[in-house]
C-alpha cells in the first residue's frame, strides 16, 4: 500500500515537473517555428513547418543572398566580357542590390558583445579586489560598505534613468558617440557590479583562511594571494560570475534605448530588434529569426555555467 501511494506521488510530481519544463520551453519552441515558416504557413497551428524556410536566417546573417532582380542585359554583359575584373563586376552588381530592408544583425550583435563582455570583464575584476576585502580584511565602515552595495538594488531602473542621463549631459558625454558608449559601460558596470560582489564575497569565505595564512608566512602579501591563491581555487565561480554579469548587460533594454537613441551604429541588438519590430521589414520569420539568434548565446552561457551553480562551491580547501 505505501508503495502504491509512493509510486502515485513520484508520478504526480513527474507530472508536474514536465509541465513545468513544458510552459518554460513552448515559447521558444514557437518562436523557432514560427522563423522557419514561411507567410502561407503562419496559420498552421502546428509546430512543424510545412517546409522549412531558412531564408530569414541567411538574411540576418548575409548567408546565400543572391543578387535580385539584376537585369538580363547586365548578367549578358558580366559573363560575355571577359575584360572586366572583379572589382568593375563587383561595382556593377552592387549598384543593383538594395540593401534598404537588411537589418544589420550583424553589427547589433557585435554591439552587444562588445557592452556585455567589457562591462561583465570591468565588473568581475573590481568585484574580486572588493570581494576579497569584504571577506578577508577588516576596516573601519567595511560591513556599511558591503550592505550599501546592494542598496543599488533598492530602486528601479525607471527611476535612475533620467538623474543618470542628467549627469551624463552634465559631463558632456551625451554629445557625443564615444563618451556615450563610456556612459552606458559605467551604467552597466553599477548594475553588474553589486551581484558580482555578493557572489564572489559569499564563495571567498569558503576557502579555508588556513591557505592564506601559509601564504603569509611564505611572504606573500594580499595581491600576491589573490593572484596566486584565490583565483586558482575560484576559477569555477569566477567564471560563473562573470558569464551571469554578461547575461545582465546582454538582455539590458531600458538604458541603451535612451542613451544610443541618437547613434544607430552601436545599437545593440536589444534597441536593434525593437527598430525591426517598427519597421515596414516587421515580418514575422524574420523577426522570430532574429530573436533565436539573439537568446542563443544566453541559453549557450546558461547551459555553461549550469554545472557550476552547485557544484565546487567548497572545493580546493583543506580540512581545519
Amino acid at each position: 500500500m505505501v508503495t502504491k501511494h509512493r509510486t502515485i506521488k513520484n508520478l504526480l510530481f513527474a507530472l508536474l515537473i514536465l509541465a513545468i519544463v513544458l510552459f518554460a520551453v513552448f515559447p521558444f519552441l514557437q518562436m523557432v517555428s514560427t522563423s522557419l515558416k514561411y507567410s502561407w504557413d503562419w496559420g498552421n497551428p502546428s509546430l512543424v513547418p510545412l517546409k522549412l524556410n531558412w531564408e530569414s536566417y541567411g538574411e540576418l546573417l548575409g548567408i546565400g543572398q543572391d543578387i535580385k532582380d539584376l537585369p538580363e542585359s547586365v548578367q549578358i554583359l558580366l559573363e560575355e566580357t571577359p575584360d572586366l575584373t572583379r572589382e568593375q563586376k563587383e561595382a556593377i552588381i552592387a549598384k543593383y542590390r538594395d540593401t534598404g530592408d537588411v537589418f544589420p544583425f550583424g553589427k547589433y550583435f557585435l554591439n552587444s558583445l562588445l557592452f556585455s563582455s567589457s562591462s561583465a570583464l570591468i565588473s568581475l575584476v573590481i568585484a574580486i579586489l572588493g570581494a576579497y576585502s569584504f571577506s578577508r580584511m577588516e576596516y573601519k565602515g567595511r560591513r556599511v560598505i558591503q550592505r550599501g552595495v546592494l542598496f543599488v538594488y533598492m530602486f528601479g531602473g525607471i527611476l535612475l534613468l533620467i538623474p543618470l542621463y542628467k549627469v551624463s549631459v552634465a559631463l558632456g558625454l551625451a554629445g557625443t558617440q564615444g563618451g556615450t558608449v563610456l556612459s552606458v559601460l559605467i551604467i552597466y558596470v553599477v548594475q553588474t557590479l553589486p551581484v558580482c560582489l555578493y557572489m564572489l564575497g559569499n564563495y571567498f569565505r569558503t576557502i579555508p583562511f588556513s591557505i592564506e595564512e601559509a601564504a603569509f608566512i611564505e611572504g606573500l602579501n594580499h595581491f600576491q594571494t589573490i593572484w596566486k591563491i584565490i583565483l586558482p581555487l575560484s576559477i569555477s565561480a569566477i567564471a560563473t560570475v562573470y558569464i551571469y554579469a554578461f547575461m545582465i548587460a546582454w538582455n539590458e533594454y531600458l538604458y541603451a534605448s535612451v542613451f544610443l537613441k541618437s547613434y544607430k551604429d552601436i545599437y545593440t541588438l536589444s534597441i536593434g530588434l525593437k527598430s525591426l519590430f517598427v519597421s515596414k521589414n516587421a515580418i514575422w520569420d524574420r523577426i522570430m529569426a532574429a530573436s533565436m539568434l539573439t537568446a542563443l548565446p544566453v541559453v549557450i552561457l546558461f547551459l555553461l555555467i549550469q554545472k557550476h551553480l552547485t557544484g565546487g562551491m567548497t572545493s580546493g580547501g583543506v580540512k581545519e
